[in-house]
């Protein structure tokens, strides 16, 4: 037997990719349902490479009541209308915004991180999937804070334009045309040309001079691993089209070689260990699209700093970071709380 499963925001970036990351892990699925607003209503969406096609509903008007669970990728406005009625219909939202993930009564996941945190989703009947740049973040670091405890992380970021939608991803590619052809350049979506360029600012500048998406990094890190990790980071858009970076500094309680963390790195769940000291021995953007894991690289001691190491670490943001986890969590659900047959 399976899952009764809805998929809310289906036409959208995240959306399809996970009706394809469903098909890719064979989920175990008895119904499949793809929602959407009123004026994608009928639009057929793929499932992954099946053949098969989906055809889309209108969320406004859609019945909850029957459904296992259903992952959320609608943004935070429409999470709020919909999510408290699907919940209150009996099925579990799986959400990929940022609209619960600080609330006490909702946990956040990240499967290879905190399964156990999933327990909570009864208060609400919701599930909270994080920021994307944190859960990678996070993937690489659990292995090296059970070993060592680590005290504090600097972090910057270099996030693809995905991460800000398809209008992301089209202003890159109108942008670099327009360049290239020479005309006028069109700025909408992001706050300064973003071809050819990066810009140190994601999200609303908050009265401390950071920035949403820094905090979003800071206070997720906290409730996900641990409360007691001292987190500032920098996060920055660059000119790629999918696929985050990081440059991860961190600081251990314990002692914690270079060798070592990439000894337990390169056993840890949900992340692969590429780390040669060579040219070209390191994984980039380029180099995740498509794939599940977190790729780490660039393992090193840091000398300035008692127990300090640095670590460069890339994952595919619309997977990891969104639908991949999403489905993680789904999977997590159906085994711990909802097992079929």
């Amino acid at each position: 037997m399976g899952y009764r499963i809805v998929v809310a925001g289906a036409t959208g970036n995240v959306g399809r990719e996970v009706l394809a990351i469903l098909a890719e892990r064979e989920f175990p699925i008895d119904a499949l349902a793809a929602v959407a607003s009123s004026r994608s209503q009928g639009t057929e969406v793929e499932i992954g490479d099946t053949g098969r096609t989906v055809k889309c509903q209108n969320i406004d008007n859609f019945d909850w009541s029957g459904w296992d669970m259903a992952i959320f990728a609608i943004g935070s406005d429409a999470t709020a209308i919909h999510a408290p009625k699907a919940a209150a219909a009996g099925c579990i939202v799986i959400d990929n915004s940022s609209l619960y993930r600080m609330d006490p009564d909702v946990p956040l996941i990240v499967p290879e991180v905190n399964p156990e945190a999933i327990d909570g989703y009864t208060a609400r009947n919701i599930i909270a999937n994080p920021n994307c740049s944190t859960a990678q973040m996070v993937v690489a670091l659990k292995p090296l804070h059970d070993a060592a405890t680590i005290e504090r992380v600097v972090v910057s970021t270099y996030q693809s334009v995905s991460g800000a939608g398809k209008a992301g991803m089209d202003e890159l590619w109108n942008q670099t045309r327009q360049i290239f052809v020479g005309d006028e350049k069109d700025v909408q979506k992001f706050t300064k040309q973003i071809a050819f360029n990066v810009i140190p600012h994601i999200d609303k500048f908050l009265d401390d001079g950071s920035t949403k998406e820094e905090w979003k990094m800071v206070v997720e890190t906290k409730k996900i691993l641990d409360p007691k990790i001292k987190v500032t980071a920098t996060c920055v858009r660059v000119p790629v089209f999918v696929g985050h970076s990081e440059a991860i500094n961190i600081e251990t309680k314990d002692e914690l070689s270079a060798e070592e963390a990439q000894r337990i790195l390169r056993e840890a769940p949900g992340v692969v260990l590429h780390d040669k000291r060579e040219d070209g021995g390191y994984i980039t953007p380029v180099e995740c699209v498509g794939d599940f894991a977190t790729f780490v690289s660039r393992v090193r001691d840091d000398p300035t700093v008692d127990n300090g190491l640095n670590l460069w670490c890339v994952s595919d943001n619309l997977r990891k970071g969104a639908a991949l986890n999403a489905v993680q969590i789904a999977e997590l659900l159906g085994r711990r709380h909802l097992k079929k047959g």
